[in-house]
């Protein structure tokens, strides 16, 4: 059963006979998701097509502040099923835990912090029935901050624009976003899950794997939202490395399965993201994290990056100081979307 075979990717038990199969699952996993949750309510309640035609369902994967449930009933009535996960087995076991559950076939998760924006489920029927045999039908997204500002939006794939197998384009960076993608259910069932291996990359694996192995398409129309927000856990993976490190682990996974992947041009990046979390650490005095991060350059950089650093003291000392380096070193930003993008 393809991918199955894998022992890191979970298997996907069809729906059991017998059972009302609607054409959406809009599957909303939530962890302490606070007022944001309302939204992401509001923007799918919008477009509902109706439980015949739509099931929508609230994950909670065992939140300890709040009431997300009391939430989820003030904003939708009986209309919106919750369930409330016996045990908090991280993200991705969530994510998995909504495909099950779903019924759907097309399979929409939607974290409960990010939303759609008017058209989107019409949008993604119309590139189901155009791409019958496509595994992923996506659109591009916004990115907003935490007042909904866009702050930019996510780059074109050409190549998947009219539909296509190839995988190359998210091969080094992810320009897609969970929220503009659907799945049809029959991949998962196919192909499995999400790779628990993989924490902050099992999105961009699980795209390729669906892309190359049935195909994809991504419509140019921007429907949906992606919520760039200050969160701890984003800020602790960043100051350990271990977003770095997920990419080099999902490197390894693309080496094996993808004969054009460069792994060199993988570490390379790699390698680049950690000098630049170093450098920015550093600026804030947060010398555990700069070392961390300096620590995964020194592993995965070139003999020429080495070299280069070496002579960048007496650089520093003709330009001025400390200030000109570290500006030179963060001069490409540090908004979320486009740390994700290098990685």
């Amino acid at each position: 059963m393809g991918d199955t075979g894998t022992p890191s990717i979970p298997r996907i038990e069809p729906v059991p006979e017998g059972i009302a199969r609607p054409l959406w699952s809009v599957m909303i996993p939530t962890y302490n998701p606070g007022e944001y949750l309302r939204k992401t309510l509001q923007s799918v309640m919008a477009q509902d097509r109706g439980p015949e035609r739509m099931e929508i369902e609230v994950v909670d994967n065992c939140s300890t502040e709040g009431n997300p449930e009391a939430l989820v009933k003030a904003v939708c009535g009986s209309r919106v099923a919750f369930y409330r996960r016996p045990k908090n087995e991280g993200a991705v076991a969530n994510f998995n835990a909504c495909i099950q559950r779903s019924h759907g076939r097309l399979i929409h998760i939607l974290h409960s912090d990010d939303y759609v924006l008017p058209g989107f489920y019409a949008e993604i029927e119309r590139l189901a029935e155009a791409h019958a045999n496509a595994a992923l039908l996506a659109t591009r997204c916004f990115f907003v901050d935490e007042n909904e500002v866009i702050t930019g939006v996510t780059t074109r794939i050409p190549e998947l624009e009219s539909g296509g197998t190839s995988a190359e384009g998210l091969y080094y960076e992810t320009p897609m976003q969970f929220p503009g993608v659907v799945i049809r259910r029959e991949f998962y069932e196919a192909h499995g899950g999400y790779m628990p291996s993989l924490v902050h990359t099992c999105d961009r694996e699980m795209w390729a794997r669906a892309v190359s192995s049935e195909g994809g398409v991504i419509s140019t129309n921007v429907v949906a939202c992606y919520r760039e927000s200050a969160s701890n856990e984003s800020a602790a993976v960043a100051r350990s490395g271990e977003n770095v490190r997920d990419f080099l682990r999902l490197a390894e996974v693309f080496r094996k399965r993808y004969p054009g992947f460069s792994s060199d041009r993988a570490r390379q990046i790699a390698a680049h993201a950690a000098l630049r979390q170093a450098s920015r650490f550093s600026a804030l005095n947060d010398t555990d994290s700069a070392k961390s991060n300096w620590r995964l350059w020194v592993e995965n950089c070139s003999w020429l990056d080495r070299l280069k650093e070496g002579v960048r003291p007496l650089v520093r000392r003709v330009l001025g100081g400390d200030r000109a380096y570290l500006g030179s070193l963060t001069v490409h930003g540090t908004a979320r979307h486009q740390r994700a993008e290098a990685l």
